[in-house]
Parts: structure tokens; sequence; C-alpha cells
């Protein structure tokens, strides 16, 4: 079992999305409530692990996500997991999708819990802004900004938010190259980076 995040994890080899959530991506800075920077996304996966390893973990759900991954519910000695990220301020309600988890998410805010101790761009806003930077910059073709690049683990795609973006470099003569979409990487045969 692998945590990729404070919203995705690897069981088995399968690829599982939190149902109803939205922690940081691992590249994300927040500010404490002292208004210092801090890791955030690397905070959330932090206590995703934490709370993973308390017990017997057990996913639910049968739905697929646009990027080939298991929509699931997850439970550690049948506490919703997904539940505690939200409550314990490490991730929002993903409204977009669900409202599963608005009354946790209304709990944390109220007592300043996690991230709502200091000041945070929502995951989904973080990830649009680097999208739209990362579409303006001159090096993205067409605006197709995600860079696919080949290393010794093989084809891996890098979306704006990634932690190793900025120091990924494009080499079409190796056959490295960029897509529109990561949906188009993965079509493609390329994965994300692990810890993404």
């Amino acid at each position: 079992m692998q945590v990729v995040d404070g919203d995705a994890l690897v069981v088995a080899g399968e690829r599982l999305r939190l149902n109803g959530i939205d922690a940081p991506e691992l590249g994300q800075t927040c500010h404490d409530g002292s208004g210092r920077k801090v890791k955030c996304g690397h905070r959330a996966k932090a206590h995703l692990e934490r709370l993973i390893a308390a017990g017997s973990l057990t996913c639910s759900g049968d739905t697929m996500d646009a990027y080939d991954r298991r929509i699931a519910t997850c439970f550690v000695n049948g506490q919703d997991i997904n539940a505690r990220m939200v409550q314990d301020g490490q991730a929002l309600a993903f409204r977009k999708y669900s409202n599963r988890y608005v009354r946790e998410e209304t709990a944390a805010r109220q007592t300043g819990a996690g991230l709502w101790n200091g000041a945070f761009d929502p995951p989904w806003d973080y990830r649009a802004a680097r999208w739209r930077i990362a579409q303006a910059d001159q090096a993205a073709p067409n605006g197709c900004p995600i860079k696919g690049n080949i290393s010794s683990n093989g084809r891996i795609y890098h979306p704006p938010w990634s932690t190793s973006y900025a120091r990924t470099r494009i080499d079409p003569s190796r056959g490295e190259r960029w897509f529109c979409s990561e949906a188009e990487a993965l079509a493609a045969g390329w994965r994300p980076p692990h810890g993404s």
C-alpha cells in the first residue's frame, strides 16, 4: 500500500482516489496561523499515512474516474478516513462531485483545524492557476503544458502542479513529448509521477 498524496492511494497495485474530498497538491504551499509558509500538500499526505497506519484498511466503490482510478471510500478500523481527512482540516469537501463531507468541512472551519488555521487556495483553484501559468509558458506548444518525459522509471507525465514539473525538461529527440490533458497522456500509455 502506498499513499500518493492526501487523496490518493495505491492498494495492491490498484490506484484509488478518495471519494468526495480534495487535498492540497504535493507541490502546494499554504500559510499557517502565524503566517509562515508550510508545505500543506506534504502535510496532508503525512496525515493520511498516519490515519492508515492506525489499523486495517478497507475500501469500497466501483466507479472509475477519467484517470483510471477507482473512486473509493476507505475505512480504517471502521472509521471513514475520507471524512477524517476533511474533519481534521487536511482536505476539503469536493463539492463539484459530492456534498458528502460538507458537514465535516464546516466543523473543521469552525474549529480552525488544519488548513483552516491559516490561509490557503482550494486545491482546485491551485491546479487551475498552475494550468493557466503553464499554458502561457512559451515552451508549451499549442497550450499543451503537460510534460511527458522518459526516465529509468518509464514514461511519466508531469502536470503543472507536479513537484517535478519545473525541473523536468522535454527532449523530443528521445521520444519525449507534450500533452494537452492527463487523459491524453494516460491514453498514450504514460503514467503520472509517484507522489505528484
